[in-house]
């Protein structure tokens, strides 16, 4: 069977790097191209470059935009993840340098490169996919899936602005551009995260039981479980690992809702939240697939493998 083929954006991040740790195990990467989000994107691009280390892979790394596209952002998520998006580990200096091509212009290439055959994967704030969206509008035409991971479809966000969730947050008008211009995309939101936990054990279990990837892994989670359980969150909760394997392999879906998605953009206590035509009410497109469940134990054993815990 052929390996999907994906072309990842991301803002590494304690769960992007178990998406990628994951995206390496079971299909080929064609390129990282990241994004500030989780922390600053001096730190992304440094995580993604120690990532490519770890797995002793060659893919490049391309830096992106350092800012959302229109208003600047003042929350990160350094709290969960620790200041430089790692936990706080402090690995060296990763061997090799990022690429010098801007991530946006690395998409089009890419795409233009290999038209038909690359699955996107979106684990950041959306800004480097909707600058490449203004510069080349058929973007989507030369992508075989889009898959993001981004929003709270009922409004149980994970942000100060209480419906919105941490990626659409970031950047809405960025979201905005990505989901009016892709006819047909699937969506990953927190909540379906929320319900595709782990359970703590077992887990740790997964950890003991892997190689060099899972004692990693095992070292950049701390600080996010001590988040969780000091604000009684249990479970290992992966959100962008959900969304790579719905990436890799669609046919994990057990559950989901085709409907039309926007994202608000100027409300005082809901910017950033993604509104879901649930009722078909306004004769817009259905563009996202909502993916509601997922079979639980395929996701686990790829977490394993991902692990070196299969």
């Amino acid at each position: 069977m052929t390996k999907p083929q994906l072309l990842i954006d991301t803002d590494p991040g304690v769960d992007d790097a178990l998406a990628i740790m994951m995206a390496h195990a079971h299909a080929d990467i064609a390129a990282l191209s990241v994004a500030a989000g989780n922390v600053g994107l001096g730190h992304t691009v440094r995580n993604a470059r120690t990532l490519r280390d770890l797995l002793g892979a060659t893919f490049p790394v391309f830096a992106g935009c350092a800012t959302p596209l229109v208003r600047a952002q003042d929350e990160d998520a350094a709290f969960v993840h620790g200041m430089d998006g790692l936990g706080d580990v402090g690995f060296p200096e990763p061997k090799a340098a990022a690429e010098d091509e801007a991530a946006a212009l690395a998409l089009l290439r890419l795409t233009r490169e290999r038209p038909g055959e690359l699955t996107l994967v979106a684990l950041a704030p959306l800004t480097n996919l909707a600058l490449a969206l203004r510069l080349d509008p058929t973007l989507p035409q030369r992508v075989k899936r889009l898959v993001v991971m981004g929003g709270a479809v009922t409004g149980h966000g994970n942000t100060g602005r209480i419906p919105a969730e941490f990626n659409i947050g970031f950047d809405p008008e960025a979201a905005h551009v990505v989901f009016e211009a892709f006819p047909r995309f699937d969506l990953v939101d927190w909540e379906a995260t929320l319900r595709h936990g782990f359970d703590d054990a077992e887990f740790d279990a997964w950890l003991a039981a892997g190689d060099q990837r899972a004692a990693f892994f095992g070292k950049v989670f701390r600080t996010a479980r001590d988040y969780n359980a000091k604000h009684d969150r249990s479970g290992v909760v992966a959100a962008d690992a959900l969304a790579m394997a719905v990436a890799i392999d669609p046919s994990i879906v057990t559950r989901s809702e085709t409907r039309a998605v926007a994202v608000e953009l100027d409300g005082r206590l809901t910017r950033g939240a993604t509104v879901v035509d649930w009722a078909s009410r306004l004769g817009r497109p259905a563009q996202a697939r909502i993916v509601l469940e997922v079979d639980q134990a395929r996701f686990a054993a790829m977490v394993r493998k991902a692990l070196g815990a299969a």
